[in-house]
């Protein structure tokens, strides 16, 4: 029986999607900001992998309250500078869109620079509320979960861990040299049998939103495919 089954595996045109799970190390680095400008100045310098932690790290780590902000220097700039228009320009940012993190980096110091030329006075937080830089660590683990058509993974998907669905659907974009997620790559891989799936994954904003509402859509996507 089993033989039979590998054989059939065998014969379709697809490598299986095999799935992984994933975990995000927070380490301290050591560096903190008590103001706009001490902020801009670490950012110029900052590893990228703490740019990475502190705008996909609060996906991961489960908290009690709803995330107001969805990035942790605009949570910073309403909290500690009491800065509303800076938390929500800060808040716009969509990591997802950009190429790189550089880019991102990028964008925010040109933000932040933007606020300190409007600003005539510069604020200060509380020694207490410095902004602490934290750099990511990815830690990858093998699952034995593996599919071998799309149909498969649908009846999956809406039961996925949540470290799974972030590894493959967004850290993927990082990993993937065309900066799409691991079910799209895969699903290329059938020809042009599956294009209206692919459009609808497409469509789906991976960064305003929740994990758990993320997961939700992408069952949906999947359980839609004729």
């Amino acid at each position: 029986m089993d033989g039979v089954l590998n054989m059939g595996h065998a014969m379709l045109e697809s490598a299986p999607l095999v799935i992984k799970d994933f975990a995000l190390l927070a380490i301290a680095t050591g560096k903190r900001a008590q103001n706009l400008r001490e902020l801009r100045d670490q950012l110029l310098a900052i590893h990228a992998d703490s740019i990475y932690y502190h705008f996909w790290g609060g996906l991961l780590h489960s908290r009690f309250e709803e995330r107001e902000y969805n990035n942790d220097f605009a949570a910073w700039a309403r909290r500690a500078l009491h800065d509303k228009v800076l938390a929500e320009r800060l808040s716009m940012v969509d990591a997802s869109v950009h190429g790189d993190l550089e880019e991102l980096r990028e964008e925010l110091v040109e933000i932040i620079e933007q606020r300190l030329d409007e600003r005539e006075v510069l604020a200060w937080t509380q020694p207490d509320r410095q902004f602490e830089f934290i750099r990511s660590q990815a830690v990858v683990f093998r699952t034995e979960q593996r599919f071998y058509t799309p149909a498969e993974l649908a009846g999956f998907i809406g039961q996925m861990p949540l470290g799974s669905i972030f590894y493959h659907f967004i850290d993927a974009r990082r990993r993937n040299p065309n900066h799409l997620d691991d079910f799209r790559v895969w699903l290329a891989s059938f020809g042009e049998r599956y294009t209206g799936l692919k459009s609808r994954l497409a469509e789906i904003d991976p960064y305003f939103t929740s994990l758990t509402d993320l997961r939700t859509r992408l069952a949906e996507a999947f359980s839609a495919n004729p």
